[in-house]
């Protein structure tokens, strides 16, 4: 990061938070730790089910674990950090920090804008195209299409990081945000904006909007085909699955949306910290219940493990 001169270049941040609500400190950080927890836990059982019970080894549950390694990295770039600071009162940051939290956080949520589009196809091919589905989805074009979304994410991140590296950081170093997003960030620069700013405008839209656009498109598909099913209670149970994955993903790319492509506006911009804990903190823990532990499937495979666990136990106990 240059340095302008006459201006002495600042060498932290102040991660100003949830400042307001400082009386609330230690509900806020038993709230915030109970969610990352469930988060964590949520998102490590379905790799540990997807990864050894071989009956989960398709498309549909490699595009899982692939998203719930992202949601698990995703809310551990954000949350220790927030609950440190819940704890011990400091909310300062270094530059660097700050700047490599950015980068990581933008690799991931970028990453998952486009897997979620992915897994959306898949489905849609699944059910609207059943009878060719295992030619079309095989394992080279799962992983080509995983391989995309990262390195969709990695160049997103990579570009707007290196762009804020160029800035130059001399005026107040308080951030009103809970972490470092690149908007609060860019308002700390005395550097000339136009270009970063605009940079960070296309690409957030390229990382929400044709991905958003395919995974509606995706589910209009599938909710029409889902209306042709003759029996009333199969009907009723995709409906019901359905609806939940959709609720989730519109609550994810919406929230991401409004903080990153609508024109910032003084009512907006107070609003943005509230948005930002959609994205951040409730869709990581959301995704686990509604993608898996509602899901036959893995139910199934979960009370298999759990026998054999337990049958090898008995086995130790009578030896």
């Amino acid at each position: 990061m240059k340095t302008g001169e006459n201006h002495s270049s600042p060498t932290t941040f102040i991660l100003l938070g949830f400042g307001r609500l400082l009386e609330l400190r230690i509900s806020l950080f038993i709230l915030f730790l109970t969610i990352y927890i469930l988060s964590i836990i949520g998102n490590l059982l379905i790799i540990l089910l997807i990864a050894v019970d071989h009956h989960l080894h398709t498309p549909m549950y490699f595009f899982l674990i692939n998203l719930s390694c992202l949601e698990t990295c995703y809310t551990s770039t954000i949350l220790p950090r927030m609950l440190t600071s819940f704890l011990t009162g400091n909310q300062s940051i270094s530059v660097w920090a700050c700047i490599m939290q950015w980068f990581f956080f933008a690799i991931f949520s970028s990453t998952e804008c486009y897997l979620l589009s992915m897994m959306s196809y898949d489905r849609y091919l699944a059910i609207c195209k059943p009878l060719h589905y295992s030619s079309l989805m095989n394992g080279r074009l799962c992983l080509q299409l995983a391989s995309i979304s990262w390195v969709s994410g990695l160049l997103t991140s990579t570009i707007l990081t290196c762009l804020m590296l160029q800035l130059t950081f001399c005026g107040p170093h308080e951030i009103d945000h809970f972490f470092c997003d690149i908007y609060p960030v860019l308002n700390l620069s005395c550097s000339n904006l136009y270009f970063v700013k605009h940079a960070a405008f296309v690409l957030a839209f390229l990382a929400t909007v044709p991905p958003f656009t395919l995974t509606l498109v995706s589910y209009i598909c599938i909710i029409l085909t889902m209306l042709r099913i003759p029996s009333k209670t199969s009907r009723q149970k995709s409906f019901s699955t359905c609806s939940s994955h959709l609720t989730v993903v519109i609550l994810f790319f919406v929230s991401l949306f409004i903080v990153y492509v609508v024109p910032e506006t003084d009512t907006l911009k107070e609003l943005h910290k509230s948005f930002s804990l959609f994205y951040t903190v409730l869709t990581p823990v959301l995704n686990p219940l509604i993608y898996s532990l509602r899901n036959r499937e893995v139910k199934a495979a979960l009370f298999r493990i759990a026998r054999k666990f337990s049958n090898r136990v008995t086995s130790f106990q009578e030896v």
